[in-house]
């Protein structure tokens, strides 16, 4: 036990410590276990630094709850049915380094939730039931560098949930049910080292997300229904050691790897793959572990074989097949024992004919595939007329791609209460009947790429009120399905591209009010009401690339107040006109208004756009000169290529803007003739211009500018590649 109090250690303190708690004033720690409080206690000693609340009930932490207590280091707040943390709950306390708010009932982390915190090392929101964190939510945590919010209800990470812990090196994201990240959602953590994002739902490898980690060398990703690491995949420049044990692998290309070139351990382990191709570019590999799949060791298995020993890559695992083979570590095996009995490759995993799994103890209907290890059905490319029943109960993923269904009826997916994701790509549909998906209460993706569909009626979508990922691209869609979506509270992600929409309407979108990405591009969109993206007031992406509008959807943008990136790339806008984007201003980091045939952008087209704004694409346009974007000081990419830009005397604030950004911009000029194709960057046609002076001339002289550059480029290669980018020079 803790040293009682003694008389010595001052009757002032003595009479301050609350009636359930032990204080020990000479190590300042106080101790309220298991007790009944219902409110922090305000009769804290003040210099307590360690406080101990473990197992009480305050249900809410309210603003200033600590402010009597301002010497505290840790914090301890696990199992108090914490539901709410309140703006400001935590301010006056930027000398805690620890805070501990594990196993309560937190559903939201508001922006405000841990204002204060200025000097916090570990965070720990494990085992709440955290749904949502607001954007900013950790703004103010610059010190932290442990966040661990495992085991909580998050679904989907928005772009730069993250920003503010400019020091965090490990973020635990596992036990999760994670299935869609924003492709910016780690952009703010520099210098991360570790990533845990095992036991989620992540049916792909978020390769777009993750390639914002440059500096991260440890990524778990185990326990993820992922089937397939496609084609370069991982971008990752510093990662060491990749966990994809127990996912669903299946296949792995070959150079799935190649852009991570300093991985040196890969664990498969668990997975079902009958063998893997060499890994062309992972040149440092030095372990692949194999444990746990059910390898095939026939001929087709040599290369990768040949690959291991000439990569000198230490391999684990055994064969399951042939059965001559059996039970045979890799590295015993000798080239000339790995045969082929017949000419023709064996079938993929998922025709195989029969699966020990599916046999015997679990139903599965004839022809699929069950695996209950990995709670999967599949029946792909079975040329099967109805949609099969009889899954098991607990599948969570079932692919039924090309099949010639051609409609759904009622009922078709009875008993699958469970399961998540549901594959109908390239099923010939052309109609999803009332109660189609019935019973689906869990089902997050749907997915319906690629089929017949023109209409849609909201009563499809009765009894699967979690969808929250929906795919209709390659569809035959001519308008929206109005109204469709009103029984999707939780629809996060629609897209409808590809398809032959001509105009979005008033109403189209009714009760899609949680809507936070929306994807139009390749449709025939000429017009949009301005009312028409009013029920989506939570969008943060609008994709409508390869349109037919003629120009900027200003009135639709009004009440959009958190759209974060606009693309309106390949539509024939050829003017631009005065606060084209003022309604989104506000939010907006990513605006793409590439290769539209832009002729002309007026002076005061982007009022109200500035510091917020991260990255720009105008390339491939035709206008000769671009509006004062000296505001935009937040820019990561900005793209000015092929723009023929008329580099006189007018042009002179861009050359000293461009002069000054630490960024690969492509701009050149296309007129004078004299300076057609030199870089505005490096124009001499500046030298007689009035108000230029000769502290500039460094910048502009040519022969200079290489080694003033040299130091700057250094600093840009550790930006990502901008699309368009890579291979050009300031």
């Amino acid at each position: 036990g803790l040293l009682l109090l003694s008389a010595a250690l001052g009757m002032m303190a003595a009479t301050r410590c609350p009636a359930p708690c032990v204080c020990d004033n000479l190590r300042a720690y106080v101790l309220c276990l298991n007790g009944s409080l219902m409110a922090i206690p305000d009769t804290i000693p003040e210099r307590t630094k360690k406080l101990d609340l473990r197992g009480n009930s305050f249900m809410v932490i309210p603003a200033g709850a600590f402010l009597a207590t301002p010497y505290l280091t840790h914090l301890d707040l696990q199992r108090c049915k914490v539901e709410r943390l309140e703006e400001g709950a935590f301010r006056g306390l930027g000398r805690l380094v620890y805070l501990n708010l594990a196993s309560n009932g937190i559903v939201i982390l508001y922006q405000e939730s841990l204002d204060g915190l200025s000097s916090l090392q570990q965070l720990i929101l494990e085992g709440n039931r955290i749904e949502e964190i607001q954007p900013g939510a950790f703004g103010h945590l610059g010190s932290l560098t442990v966040l661990d919010l495992r085991a909580n209800s998050l679904v989907y990470l928005p772009d730069m949930v993250f920003q503010g812990l400019q020091v965090l090196r490990w973020l635990r994201l596992s036990h999760n049910a994670l299935h869609v990240l924003g492709s910016e959602a780690f952009a703010a953590l520099p210098a991360l080292r570790r990533l845990s994002l095992d036991h989620n739902e992540l049916q792909m490898l978020p390769g777009e997300a993750l390639a914002r980690l440059e500096g991260a060398t440890r990524l778990d990703l185990g326990h993820n229904p992922i089937t397939y690491v496609a084609e370069e995949a991982l971008a990752m420049a510093s990662l060491r050691h990749l966990f994809l044990d127990h996912a669903s692998l299946q296949d792995v290309a070959p150079d799935a790897f190649a852009r991570s070139p300093q991985l040196r351990v890969l664990d498969l382990s668990e997975n079902q793959l009958q063998g893997l191709p060499p890994l062309a570019g992972a040149g440092g590999l030095a372990r692949v572990s194999l444990d746990g799949n059910p390898l095939l060791c026939s001929c087709l298995l040599r290369p990768f074989h040949k690959w291991l020993a000439r990569a000198r890559v230490q391999a684990e695992g055994a064969c399951a097949a042939p059965p001559a083979l059996r039970g045979r570590s890799l590295d015993s095996l000798k080239p000339p024992e790995m045969r082929c009995s017949r000419l023709r490759p064996p079938p993929r995993p998922t025709t195989l004919p029969e699966q020990p799994r599916a046999a015997g103890s679990r139903q599965c209907p004839r022809g699929c595939v069950c695996s209950p290890d990995f709670h999967h059905g599949s029946c792909e490319n079975r040329d099967l007329r109805e949609i099969p029943r009889d899954f098991p109960g607990d599948t969570r993923l079932l692919d039924l791609r090309q099949n010639p269904f051609r409609t759904v009826p009622p009922d078709a997916f009875p008993g699958l209460k469970e399961l998540v994701s549901l594959h109908l790509q390239s099923c010939s549909i052309t109609v999803l009947h009332p109660g189609a998906l019935r019973g689906l209460e869990s089902l997050v993706y749907l997915y319906l790429t690629d089929n017949h569909l023109s209409t849609l009626v909201a009563a499809a979508f009765e009894g699967a009120p979690q969808l929250a990922y929906l795919d209709l691209d390659h569809n035959a869609f001519t308008r929206v399905p109005a109204g469709a979506f009103r029984l999707l509270p939780n629809l996060i992600s629609l897209h409808l591209q590809h398809n032959a929409i001509g105009e979005l309407a008033e109403g189209d979108l009714a009760g899609a009010r949680g809507l936070r990405w929306l994807y139009l591009a390749g449709n025939a969109i000429r017009h949009i009401a301005p009312d028409a993206l009013a029920p989506t007031k939570m969008l943060e992406k609008l994709q409508l690339e390869g349109n037919h509008l003629s120009e900027v959807p200003t009135a639709a943008l009004q009440g959009l107040p958190a759209l974060s990136e606009l693309k309106l790339s390949q539509n024939p806008i050829k003017h631009m006109g005065h606060s084209v984007f003022l309604p989104v201003a506000s939010s907006l980091q990513h605006l793409y208004l590439d290769n539209m045939g832009l002729e002309r952008i007026s002076p005061h087209a982007f009022t109200g756009l500035g510091p917020k704004i991260r990255s720009l694409y105008l390339e491939s346009n035709k206008m000769s000169n671009i509006p004062d974007m000296s505001n935009f000081t937040g820019l990561e990419i900005l793209n000015l290529q092929d723009v023929p830009f008329h580099c006189d005397c007018q042009l002179l604030p861009l050359h000293r803007w461009i002069n000054k950004l630490n960024l690969r911009v492509g701009a050149t000029c296309g007129s004078p003739a004299e300076a057609r194709g030199l870089k505005v960057k490096l124009s001499t046609t500046f030298l007689t211009c009035p108000g230029w002076s000769r502290g500039e001339a460094g910048e502009t002289n040519p022969n200079k500018t290489k080694a003033a550059s040299k130091p700057s480029k250094k600093k840009r290669s550790r930006k990502s590649p901008a699309r368009g980018f890579s291979k050009s020079r300031a």
